[in-house]
């Protein structure tokens, strides 16, 4: 089993690192692929079992686009194909339509999903997610400089139960199509939801998947939506 790790020197802001990391632990046998940013990707010649990639600063979005742009096609191919994919923070902005600047400039990005991202600079959102994911509970937190926009979020991955969606007026979270997953939650995404990350690791192709620290992880889990289903807890600042 191969997983690539997009531009692990640029996409690795708020412990997302930690995702690649704790899959390592799960997966100690398989092939990792750290595809540095002026290597091409791994997926262009080869299929993969999981493409990942983690937050990075705005002005780096900018190179990640420019050295995606030419592979746009073979991504549409690849999440076409069930390919999974893993992208978290702002580094879900890279595959919408444009990312729209404090000044009114936009740039383009991949255009592979039907939504904008608009940055306010001068002030960071952070919050609380609690939503859901078919059977799930999802729990995690955000922090960023944007909120996105749509005419209709119709590819949602989360469904926000508690806390802020792609912006104040919507109750969905993140992006899904087949098997591409993508959310502004950042941190240990996958030691956060055990239960997704047993999810994402069948799709990968684990028939039985088990996940390292199991025990400790899910007590972490527990003690944690306790806390979220707490309704004297802040979500918002």
């Amino acid at each position: 089993m191969k997983i690539e790790v997009l531009f692990p020197e640029y996409c690795n802001l708020f412990a997302d690192s930690s995702n690649v990391k704790y899959l390592r632990q799960c997966l100690p046998e398989d092939d990792f692929i750290y595809t540095g940013y002026t290597d091409e990707p791994a997926f262009v010649t080869e299929r993969v079992d999981l493409i990942y990639m983690g937050a990075m600063t705005e002005n780096t979005q900018l190179k990640v686009i420019n050295k995606l742009m030419p592979y746009r096609s073979r991504i549409e191919e690849l999440i076409d194909d069930g390919v999974p994919f893993l992208v978290t923070g702002n580094a879900v902005e890279i595959f919408c339509d444009y990312i729209e600047h404090d000044d009114g400039a936009k740039d383009d990005a991949l255009g592979i999903f039907r939504f904008h991202a608009k940055q306010d600079m001068l002030h960071r959102f952070n919050c609380l997610v609690k939503g859901s994911f078919e059977d799930m509970t999802i729990l995690g937190f955000k922090t960023q400089f944007t909120f996105a926009y749509s005419d209709s979020f119709d590819e949602p991955f989360i469904k926000v139960e508690r806390g802020v969606g792609m912006n104040r007026s919507s109750n969905v979270e993140g992006v899904r199509r087949n098997n591409f997953f993508g959310t502004y939650l950042v941190g240990p995404f996958l030691i956060t939801n055990p239960d997704f990350t047993k999810y994402l690791l069948r799709t990968m192709g684990v028939e039985n998947p088990r996940l390292a620290f199991e025990e400790v992880i899910y007590d972490a889990y527990r003690r944690r939506l306790a806390e979220f289903n707490d309704p004297d807890v802040k979500f918002e600042e």
